[in-house]
């Protein structure tokens, strides 16, 4: 008898996902707890595994939406294939029954939590093409067990060399969004794609309010020789729904400051190597940066707080936002309980959600609960910007470009490493003052570095 594999409980806020890529083929052989497929989410990309080891049957295509609930997949018990005897179907032989997996929970808060951060940006999805033949054209230079079964109907019908197309998927794996933007990009100017189609309104919110903010889609005008349209995916869709909501409901202000990084600079360069040795980690800018935010937010708990309907809620912890660039776009990761956390561990804690946003391995627990952020746009050579930001959170700090410039140092002219620091934050909540007084007590503590180790 088959054994259901059905949409777990992805996140409080989750209903319904997108099917976004088949990991393993109908038909094929898979182990309990092996990766099946792959949903795509508002938030984030989410894996599905296996309840029991057997023969898959494929219940759904790439591209459908699935609800909680709904049957993903069957599984008909018997044997498998050691690991390196690839797959196949598989005998009869009964096995013994193991429980499913457990799906995966949400983080206990201290407080109650915001609504989760829109996460990262997952795959293109397009409706899947009719299954294929085994793969008998497909290049040599990748062995077809290699790809999924989206990705190999994709590299067949096309004719190219997935060998030649750089894959962002965990491990360097081929994903169905690297072989469609490579078509794309070797598209001829002026071919026309296929329309975008319009997108759908969002669920209202339950309460009382206006529904959330939408993204205006307008008529469908014809394309013109060397345009072409793409599909915006769940994530992009939901991070422009955030966006528009942002600036709609909140009152968004930036002031702004320079500062002196002078003294960071040269202690890093003194005490890096010794950093690296002992703790294991690079001595980055950013815990710099996190833990001046997170003393200054000490001070000023207005940034670090939020407006829930007709109450202010003050969050007595901080669970730090770091924007991560990835292949596929800008992710949110949290550090949570980042108040309590040292330079070392602020620094190991980014360098192990960085690793998993290159992966494309962020759970959903990984963006969730985030009550401040900082983004650092300087890695890309920005000099100023004006940050937007990330509701329910009411402020955040863009960090940009060091650049040399000629300051007044008392009486005299210097040239120092200086960074401007913007802070955007919803004035409904956060006045002048303090969003003044915040950047001041952020720039005194940069400025300082020591400050940040006395406490003081």
């Amino acid at each position: 008898m088959s054994v259901e594999v059905k949409i777990p409980q992805l996140a409080e806020s989750i209903a319904d996902a997108t099917l976004a890529e088949w990991l393993k083929g109908d038909g094929e052989a898979v182990r309990q707890d092996e990766p099946i497929a792959m949903l795509e989410t508002d938030k984030a990309a989410v894996e599905i595994a296996a309840t029991e080891s057997g023969v898959l049957r494929h219940a759904r295509q790439v591209g459908e939406v699935v609800q909680v609930g709904d049957v993903l997949a069957r599984i008909e018990p018997g044997a498998v294939p050691a690991p390196g005897q690839g797959g196949g179907t598989a005998p009869a032989a009964a096995l013994s029954s193991s429980a499913p997996a457990a799906p995966a929970g949400e983080r206990v808060m201290a407080a109650v939590p915001g609504p989760a951060p829109t996460g990262a940006p997952s795959p293109l999805v397009r409706p899947a093409a009719p299954p294929a033949a085994a793969v008998a054209s497909a290049p040599a230079s990748v062995a077809a067990t290699s790809l999924s079964p989206a990705v190999r109907r994709l590299v067949e019908e096309h004719g190219v060399d997935p060998s030649l197309i750089p894959g962002t998927g965990p491990g360097g794996r081929l994903l169905k969004e690297d072989v469609l933007r490579h078509l794309e990009a070797a598209a001829p100017a002026g071919a026309k794609s296929e329309s975008c189609p319009a997108i759908p309104p969002p669920a209202g919110a339950s309460g009382a309010g206006p529904p959330p903010a939408t993204v205006p889609a307008g008529p469908a005008a014809p394309l013109a020789p060397g345009e072409r349209a793409v599909p915006m995916n769940r994530v992009r869709r939901r991070i422009a729904e955030r966006l528009v909501e942002a600036q709609r409901t909140a009152a968004i202000l930036t002031t702004f400051n320079q500062v002196d990084m002078s003294a960071i600079v040269d202690l890093r360069a003194r005490w890096r190597e010794s950093f690296e040795q002992k703790h294991g980690v690079r001595l980055g800018l950013m815990s710099f940066f996190a833990r001046a935010s997170v003393l200054a937010l000490g001070e000023v708990p207005e940034v670090n707080a939020e407006i829930r309907g007709g109450d202010i809620v003050y969050h007595d912890f901080v669970h730090l936002g770091v924007a991560v660039q990835t292949g596929r776009g800008l992710v949110v990761p949290v550090i949570h309980d980042a108040h309590r956390l040292s330079f070392a561990e602020i620094e190991r804690e980014i360098a192990r959600l960085a690793g998993k946003a290159r992966d494309h391995r962020l759970s959903l627990d990984d963006l969730a609960g985030g009550t401040f952020t900082i983004s650092n746009g300087g890695v890309f050579g920005s000099l100023l910007s004006t940050p937007i930001l990330n509701p329910p959170q009411s402020g955040i700090l863009g960090m940009h470009k060091i650049e040399k410039r000629p300051v007044a140092i008392g009486d005299q002219i210097a040239v120092r490493p200086m960074m401007y620091l913007a802070l955007s934050y919803d004035h409904r909540l956060v006045d002048g003052e303090q969003s003044v007084t915040f950047l001041v007590r952020v720039k005194e503590r940069l400025e300082n570095p020591e400050r940040m180790l006395l406490d003081v």
